[in-house]
């Protein structure tokens, strides 16, 4: 008996040191390297619309960096999205960023200045495009938006570039066909029935701008259906990165009333340039993943961020600061 308790009480402790060397190994995945001291100085960070995702997000994350790094000084630049990001960026106007994939591809093969100089740190979350009439509007499809006054995002946002996508897919010229107008998130659900008839909106599931609006009056989703869209991604290009999906109707609970709404998706990057210090880098993708749950509280987008799927960056490379942490924590 004696032998066989003994037998039991060493598995026992064989098994608890196991547990102990996994748990150890767990967290590693989210602590820095022992004695390293963590990078400062200043890093310029461009977001995108007051109202919209990248905004909040970028307040979160810059909330969760100074917890890691106190010495690091992330400043906001606000922007008008996606195009005006990547091109900021590329220039040295910023020096990390977050951009839909088709706007990143849209720079490349524009030859945009610094192009080969984006590399990518982490593919982030999903863009939903939605475009919102009001309830007792007469459009319920995209093409029924011909000779109507429609909002198609701000000029160097990552909304024009998609809703002139989509118009032009549904037999729509943008300049002849609708009578458009260049607001965004922040003034666009203002407008909504006092000199808009509708307007597009793609961003993180859901949008801040969206859910006041839903809180103060009725609107409704257009449908955006996946023929639609299998047309756009054929097309190649750009448009490669665009997929069919549907809005789960918990994304705006008191409009969509338990249905949701085919759509087009594009997936979101963290973007840097090749020369930024690879140690600054590594140490930002680390608290990109590692905080996820807790912006996820506030941007509720931001709960799909995984360290399983944050690599896929295409089309760009990764930075060899986000390839570093990514290594570290290969289970």
């Amino acid at each position: 008996m004696s032998m066989v308790l003994s037998r039991i009480g060493g598995r026992r402790v064989v098994q608890g040191a196991a547990a102990a060397v996994v748990a150890l190994g767990l967290l590693l995945w989210w602590l820095p390297p022992w004695g390293e001291e963590p990078p400062g100085g200043p890093i310029r960070f461009s977001t995108g619309t007051l109202s919209g995702v990248y905004q909040k997000y970028g307040e979160l994350l810059r909330t969760e960096l100074h917890k890691d790094m106190p010495d690091l000084r992330v400043k906001l630049q606000t922007s008008a999205g996606s195009q005006e990001n990547v091109r900021r960026v590329a220039t040295d106007g910023a020096d990390f960023t977050i951009a839909a994939a088709d706007a990143v591809e849209t720079y490349r093969l524009d030859g945009g200045p610094g192009a080969d100089r984006l590399r990518g740190v982490a593919r982030l979350y999903d863009d939903y495009v939605q475009l919102v009439v009001p309830p007792d509007s007469d459009v319920r499809s995209v093409s029924d938006l011909r000779g109507k006054r429609v909002a198609i995002g701000l000029p160097d946002s990552g909304v024009r570039l998609i809703a002139n996508r989509v118009l032009r897919a549904a037999g729509i010229d943008p300049e002849k066909d609708i009578t458009p107008s260049s607001d965004g998130i922040d003034t666009g659900p203002k407008r909504l029935g006092h000199g808009l008839d509708a307007f597009f909106w793609s961003g993180g599931l859901p949008t801040s701008g969206l859910e006041r609006l839903a809180e103060k009056s009725a609107f409704r989703f257009v449908p955006i259906d996946a023929a639609l869209v299998a047309e756009l991604h054929e097309q190649g290009g750009a448009t490669r990165y665009y997929r069919a999906t549907n809005m789960p109707e918990s994304a705006y609970k008191t409009v969509q009333n338990g249905e949701s709404v085919p759509t087009l998706a594009v997936s979101n990057l963290l973007v840097t340039r090749e020369d930024v210090d690879p140690r600054l880098t590594e140490w930002l993708t680390r608290v990109v993943i590692k905080s996820r749950d807790r912006i996820g509280e506030q941007v509720h987008s931001a709960q799909l961020v995984d360290v399983r799927t944050a690599i896929y960056t295409d089309p760009l490379p990764l930075h060899r600061g986000a390839q570093r942490y990514y290594r570290s924590v290969k289970p």
